[in-house]
């Protein structure tokens, strides 16, 4: 077995022969990005290489200066002394897997990853290599996350239900609200989604890329429109829900689509009323499937439940090494 191309250093993910890091969670003088994700995405590096769309998604979101130089990478592309090419990752829109290359060694590091179809991004393409860097988020036996399909349709029967009251979703900003939208949409559901301001930008980019989203309005509750909202479903981020906007509306329904609304005590922490078990990460089967597809010779966990999956790579008879990173989270806003 030849050496691997990363380690793990004090900023995160380090390649030597390529002198950059992924992901860092502090500024530095080059990073590759795996998505636009605020825990993955951070502002203030010399510069950053990752997908044309999460390049763009960081400019939203930071402001054009948000690092001293960028680059799309499409294809193979030399830096330092490796090659780097990226691979989607199903996640969200932009999202990719990190490809590192050199002598024959391959080195894979996955980001957030999904292999639920998602029509926002382009589906997880399993990669062969010699070391995988998988996270963990739900990778625990008992998460076993359901049909999206079948979640908005339990809403979408609480809109029948209960026509009188409005019906909001926490969704967060970057991918999750997009896909709620979709979901619904091919549900069949085609009236007017009523979305929060903070929504806003990244909702109007994923259609400016060709994702339709139908007829999205603001949800602001001047006198025109406040009797509308009153039996209109609604998006917004969870933050919104301890703020004095969603007061304005009388007995809503609170929803909110996240993988960890399969665990009750989440749900009920949150206040939430019709919790959605919808995530754009890997459940327990799927990062196990994935793992067995890809069959590297040593895989790592950045963040996450490692404990099962080493325990997993045991019986398997799989070399795996948890990285214990700082900073990463589910879905962060």
């Amino acid at each position: 077995m030849t050496k691997p191309l990363i380690y793990k250093a004090d900023l995160g993910i380090y390649c030597e022969a390529g002198d950059f890091y992924i992901d860092p969670h502090r500024p530095v003088a080059r990073a590759v990005v795996t998505h636009g994700h605020a825990d993955h995405a951070r502002a203030g590096h010399g510069a950053v290489l990752a997908t044309r769309e999460t390049l763009d998604i960081m400019k939203i979101r930071y402001g054009e200066n948000f690092a001293g130089a960028t680059q799309a990478i499409k294809g193979a592309i030399r830096v330092g002394d490796v090659n780097v090419s990226l691979r989607p990752a199903g996640h969200v829109l932009g999202s990719a897997q990190v490809v590192i290359e050199k002598g024959g060694r391959r080195d894979v590091i996955s980001g957030d990853y999904s292999r639920v179809a998602n029509p926002a991004c382009a589906p997880f393409e399993p990669v062969p290599c010699d070391l995988f860097v998988t996270e963990a988020t739900f990778a625990l036996p008992v998460f076993r996350h359901p049909d999206p399909v079948n979640e908005i349709n339990r809403f979408l029967a609480s809109v029948r239900r209960f026509p009188e009251r409005p019906h909001i979703i926490g969704a967060y900003a970057l991918g999750k609200a997009q896909r709620v939208i979709m979901l619904l949409r091919q549900a069949g559901y085609d009236a007017p989604i009523y979305i929060h301001g903070a929504l806003q930008a990244l909702c109007d980019y994923h259609i400016a890329q060709g994702i339709p989203l139908g007829d999205l309005r603001p949800a602001t509750m001047d006198k025109a429109q406040a009797r509308e909202l009153r039996e209109a479903v609604l998006i917004a981020p969870p933050s919104a829900f301890g703020a004095a906007w969603v007061q304005r509306f009388a007995d809503p329904v609170i929803s909110f689509a996240s993988g960890w609304m399969q665990i009750r005590a989440h749900a009920r922490r949150r206040g939430v009323e019709l919790p959605l078990v919808i995530s754009d990460h890997v459940d327990w089967p799927d990062v196990t499937r994935t793992i067995e597809e890809i069959d590297p010779e040593e895989f790592w966990i950045t963040h996450g439940r490692e404990e099962a999956l080493m325990r997993w790579a045991a019986l398997t008879q799989r070399r795996a090494q948890p990285l214990h990173l700082m900073g990463y989270e589910e879905e962060p806003e």
